[in-house]
Parts: C-alpha cells; structure tokens; sequence
C-alpha cells in the first residue's frame, strides 16, 4: 500500500494539470508575454549608461571624475552617440559618450556595462579619442570578435587643422572700382588677443582716412572718405600673425544680455524653440552644453555646405528654410537656436589659412560661432565638422590656429554709419558711392613663416 502513494499522487497531478482552466492558461501566456517584452533594448542601454552616468556626476560635486593610470579627469556630459550603443550578449552592453573638461577637451569614452535593464552596471571604461584623435580602433577577427589597434601619433594636419600655434604673414587686397562720386569704405582691421597676436606691418591705402572703435564689439575698423581720382587704386594691408589653437576659455566681460537677443538675420524664439524642443526632446539633451551639441549634431546631419541659392547673408531663416548654404548660414542658424534656448551665442569672421602648403591665396573669408556654458565661451565651427566628420568633435569646443579673425558681431554699427544700415558682418569691405552700396574685388593670401622669422 505504502508504495503506491506516490504513483497516486502523481496521477492525481497530471490529472489537476491536464484540468487548468482557460484562465490559468492565460496567466501563463501573460507572463510569457511579459518576458519578452521586458527584453534589453537600445533605448533601456541608452537609459541605463545616462543614468550611471548622472549618479557619478552627483556623487562627483557636478563632475563625472575619471581616474585612471596617470590620468585624473573632470568631466562634463556633451552626448551620448546613440548610433553606437550596442547589446553585446546576455546581460552586456556597450555605449560610447561625449564628456568634456572644463578647459574644452572633448573625450570620446567606451563603456561596458551589465545586468539587468532596471540595474545596470559600469564594468570599465576606455578612452577612444580626444578631441576626435583616437588612441586606438576597433577592428574584428576572423573569429567575428572585435578587439581594439593602438593608433600612434594621430594627427589632424591633413584635414585641414594646424595644432597648437601657427605664424604666418596675411595680406588683406583690395580693388577699388570707379567711383564717379565722393565714395565712403569701412575695412576690418585685425586685433591682438589672447588668441592671436597682430602686427600691422604696413597700410597703403587712399583718401583721408580714420581708424575707428565701434562700442559694441569692440571692432577696430578703417574708414575711408575716397574721391573720383582714387578710382582703381588698390588697398592692401600687410600683417604678422601668431595665432595659437583656441579651446574653451573665460573672460572678464559678463555682459552675456547681447549675446542672448535677436538681430535683422537672427531671430529668437517663434519657430526656433519649437525646434529646439524636438531636438532636446530626441537629444534628451537638459543642460547648456548638451544643448548646444544637440543643436551643434541637428546641423551637422541637416544641413549641406553649398554656395547656391541666397546664401553667404547669414540668415538663419533662409538656413532653416533651404538646409543648406556656406559657413554663415551654418553659424547664424546655430546662434538662433541657441538664442532660443537661452544660451549665449556669437559670431565672428576672418580667414581659415591652408595647411596643406606655405603660401598663396586664400579662398576667402570664414567664420565661426561660440556659445557660453559652463562659465566659459566654447568656439564652434560647424561647417568645417560638416565637411570632415572625422572632425567633429573637435570642432566642438576648439578652433585651430591656422586662421585670423578680423571681426566680431552682427549688426555693426560704427560711427559714422553707412546710409544703408548697419553692417551685416565685416570681413570684405563696405563701400558706399553716394550713398549706394557697390561692389568691391578683395583678395587674401599669405606666407607661413618659421617662429623665429
């Protein structure tokens, strides 16, 4: 009798088994579906290394502190590149980050990760690149493994970018057309900063002439009163440049109200918040610096570098509008953004110099925005990260040292004021000849030089 109670037992288990109700089944079915829809996403990966990251800059005063080796890092959240987080196996992720110093060095950092989506953990952290330069590349195996190559002296030269200083000479020419009238010229003149060091090396130039400080910006500016007799007379000044590598930087000038309000190019608010909105939305982008390269990112993949249509105006209008233009709709559409986001946003022009040789001409002006966070201005160069991706990064938060700038601001309005308004941005000259703007042919070119030359 004894041994048969088990095999009792276990009919009448099969038994209460095979009568489950129809809802019992369900409960089952519910709590497979459950299982699987709790399955790891991209989304729960993105999730999980934002909120590692937000609990070490808590516990870091405000600061993701990094230490590693001979390294000791502060840092700042700029993006996460959601086009790389990656779900490895069970339970391990990988997610690639943005963070920057507070002096604008940019550090692309690889983490690893695991456990569960609710949970996850940092199990080490690399890193990549600074400022876009890598320290080593990921490639795969024959076995369909990845493991990483240390990359050596990683250089940008061939991009375009001159590192930590330049010196060159820069020659600044320009044609006057007829002038049948008594005519009137204003002409940027280059200033020295803790950026670039100017020597004017010599101004030959026509008519009765006057140097001119306008307030706002603090542009130093050549004005020109000019006559018929001038007609075809040629400008040319000669300067010395040093010029160092720029990285985010403080200054003593707190007057950041000028910097936040709208101009005739560069409006702020109305259709420019609600695309801030969308992007910050997208970008959960919650601070000025993640801002800013929410916006800085929504650019770069938006817009095209093209010189058709209206462009070269800096109008963010037309920029939102066509997606497309040179490097001042670039910056004008960005300095609206920001605006709109309540960062402070500005604008400057001068002339990027080769560095591929040591002389010749120059392709024109180029300019550059800079947005404030962090207690400091971060220099920005948008259309150049659109040209070479592979230098993105570094754009954000740097400009070389092979460029001149010759001016600041928008809107510029010296005095005395040309008739037709205030002036746009300066980098060519503005010639009126009765009062009427006109054209005017302007030529740049330069000669590199040594550092003792």
């Amino acid at each position: 009798m004894h041994k048969s109670i088990p095999l009792l037992l276990a009919a009448l288990l099969l038994f209460l088994a095979g009568c489950q109700t129809s809802q019992d089944k369900t409960a089952l079915q519910t709590n497979e579906t459950d299982q699987v829809s709790r399955k790891v996403s991209i989304s729960d990966v993105e999730n999980g290394i934002r909120a590692n990251i937000e609990s070490r800059t808590k516990e870091g005063g405000g600061y993701f502190n990094f230490h590693k080796d001979t390294v000791d890092l502060s840092l700042k959240l700029v993006r996460v590149h959601t086009e790389y987080l990656s779900i490895l196996g069970p339970n391990a992720f990988f997610a690639c980050v943005d963070l920057a110093t507070a002096d604008g060095d940019v550090y692309d950092m690889d983490f690893f990760l695991n456990g569960d989506p609710e949970e996850m953990q940092v199990t080490s952290i690399d890193l990549h690149k600074l400022n876009g330069k890598p320290y080593y590349t990921w490639k795969q195996g024959k076995d369909k493994t990845w493991f990483t190559v240390p990359v050596e002296n990683a250089s940008n030269d061939l991009l375009g970018v001159v590192e930590v200083q330049d010196h060159f000479t820069f020659t600044y020419e320009a044609q006057l057309p007829e002038i049948t009238e008594s005519a009137k010229m204003w002409i940027p003149i280059a200033q020295s900063d803790r950026f670039q060091t100017i020597e004017l090396l010599s101004l030959q130039v026509p008519g009765k002439q006057e140097m001119l400080r306008e307030e706002k910006f603090g542009n130093s500016i050549l004005y020109l009163q000019l006559l018929p007799e001038h007609s075809g007379q040629k400008i040319t000044i000669n300067y010395r440049v040093e010029r160092i590598e720029k990285a985010a930087y403080s200054e003593s000038d707190t007057d950041l109200q000028k910097y936040l309000g709208s101009s005739s190019l560069l409006p702020v608010g109305g259709r420019f918040s609600t695309i801030d909105d969308e992007i910050f939305l997208e970008k959960q982008a919650d601070s000025p610096l993640t801002k800013a390269r929410a916006i800085y990112d929504h650019i770069i993949d938006n817009m095209r570098y093209a010189k058709e249509g209206v462009y070269g105006t800096g109008d963010a209008n037309y920029a939102c509008d066509s997606k497309s233009g040179n490097c001042t709709e670039f910056h004008s559409y960005f300095i609206s953004l920001a605006r709109s986001a309540g960062i402070p946003a500005r604008f400057a022009v001068g002339a990027a110099i080769p560095s591929e040789r040591n002389d010749g001409d120059v392709d024109g002006y180029h300019c550059w925005a800079e947005f404030y966070a962090e207690g400091k201005w971060w220099p920005i160069d948008i259309s150049e990260g659109n040209k070479y991706t592979a230098l993105a990064t570094y754009y954000f938060g740097h400009h070389p040292a092979n460029r001149i700038e010759l001016s600041r601001g928008r809107d510029i309005v010296p005095i005395p004021t040309p008739q037709s308004g205030p002036i746009n941005f300066l980098a060519y000259p503005v010639m009126e000849i009765a009062g009427k703007p006109v054209f005017v042919k302007t030529k740049f070119s330069f000669v590199r030089l040594t550092p003792n030359s």
